[in-house]
């Protein structure tokens, strides 16, 4: 098997896991509310239980990382995938409060390995050249699993199947998947424990987080904490903007959908985008077009801000890829599993911290303003971006020599 043939395989595993992992994730949000009827849940209990899927992600995928330095991608990955998989078959003969709050807990433990693993997995298999063109495809697949996963789910309930169906039969595939990645990996060669004898586990050691460059890798964090803060912000609210224009609930609630279309769109495309007309080209171009679209649709009427709705999912999660795919040019390779986590960990944090900061400054200011602050804020962006600038460029010329 040649190298390309390699590479390309090795994405199509990662992206198939991310297509299971993020459709597990986000199927929870058209189960809550029927598990909340089945088990009389109050609002604190169904929050908690989310929470507890969320928590254990984000506290997981930075020792995730860590840990697939000393056992290999491949076995944790599988066993992530196998945990979650089991988490959400029992979750279709759950028979309560507490036993939903533990699934869903493993489920979130399950679902920490996959980000950090699979994106250092697919930086890895194309270090040669068009890292973000894969893992722009790579994030595109985890937006393709979100919305087969909850249309699945949707689709069987109107069809009058019990709510405990879907999680049952999501939690064979999970199983499934996990074993066959498993085999995938090893025929490819990929994601192997690291041979490290005593000379080369002291390098490692000494190599601590392996950052090239600390000041790069602050501005980069910087702006995908801003990124995510906005985006989630975003999704958040954007429903309750429209009802302040005068939409009904449905008519808001259509308007997540829509974003969620550019946005796969996005993932694909600014990961392409990027490795055509440069980084930060692409970010300060994102990042713009992004606050000008949030800022547009608080002025616009109603039609045109419905309309216009894809478009800024375009540029509203393409960012992501852009950003997710330098993290391996700042990073020394061995500890890029680590360096994914805590990226992917700064992501989880904003989608619990922004939400509930925005909702509190909603209640003083109210939903349009906070709005309007919220495209404000990504633009603090650009500037960072000229502090990252001389990271990139001296990262690329020590990839060319």
């Amino acid at each position: 098997m040649n190298e390309k043939t390699r590479s390309r395989a090795t994405l199509t595993v990662c992206s198939t896991t991310h297509v299971l992992h993020d459709g597990l994730a986000d199927t929870l949000y058209v189960l809550l509310p029927l598990l909340a009827q089945a088990f009389g849940l109050s609002f604190s209990q169904v929050g908690l239980i989310r929470s507890a899927n969320k928590a254990a992600m984000a506290a997981l995928q930075i020792p995730a990382g860590m840990l697939a330095e000393r056992v290999g991608e491949r076995s944790l990955l599988a066993a992530g995938t196998v945990l979650s998989g089991l988490a959400f078959l029992f979750l279709g003969l759950s028979s309560g409060f507490l036993a939903l709050l533990a699934l869903l807990f493993l489920a979130g433990v399950g679902g920490a390995v996959q980000h950090p693993l699979c994106s250092a997995l697919v930086a890895r298999a194309y270090e040669g050249g068009y890292q973000r063109t894969a893992l722009g495809t790579y994030n595109f697949a985890g937006d393709v699993g979100k919305l087969a996963f909850a249309g699945l789910t949707s689709l069987a309930l109107l069809a009058g199947i019990a709510w405990q169906g879907p999680p049952l039969a999501f939690g064979v595939a999970g199983i499934g998947v996990g074993v066959g990645l498993f085999v995938a990996l090893r025929w490819l060669g990929a994601g192997e424990r690291p041979a490290a004898p005593a000379a080369l586990a002291r390098e490692a050691h000494q190599l601590g987080w392996g950052i090239r460059s600390p000041s790069g890798f602050v501005a980069l964090s910087a702006i995908t904490v801003l990124d995510n803060s906005t985006r989630n912000g975003f999704l958040t609210f954007v429903a309750f903007l429209l009802i302040a224009k005068g939409a009904d609930e449905g008519a808001a609630a259509a308007a997540i959908p829509l974003v969620f279309v550019g946005g796969m769109m996005g993932k694909l495309a600014c990961g392409m985008l990027a490795d055509r007309i440069g980084i930060i080209r692409t970010v300060v171009l994102t990042e713009v077009a992004t606050g000008a679209g949030i800022l547009a649709v608080i002025v616009l009427p109603m039609a045109p801000a419905y309309a216009l709705l894809p478009a800024l999912g375009v540029a509203l999660n393409g960012t992501s890829s852009v950003l997710y795919g330098t993290i391996s040019e700042l990073v020394e390779r061995e500890r890029r599993s680590r360096a994914f986590g805590l990226f992917y960990t700064l992501g989880s944090t904003c989608g619990i911290v922004a939400p509930l900061g925005y909702g509190l400054l909603g209640d003083v200011i109210g939903i349009p303003a906070t709005m309007a602050v919220i495209g404000t804020v990504i633009l603090f962006t650009v500037p960072l971006c000229l502090v990252l600038r001389p990271a990139v460029a001296g990262a690329s010329v020590a990839g060319a020599a």
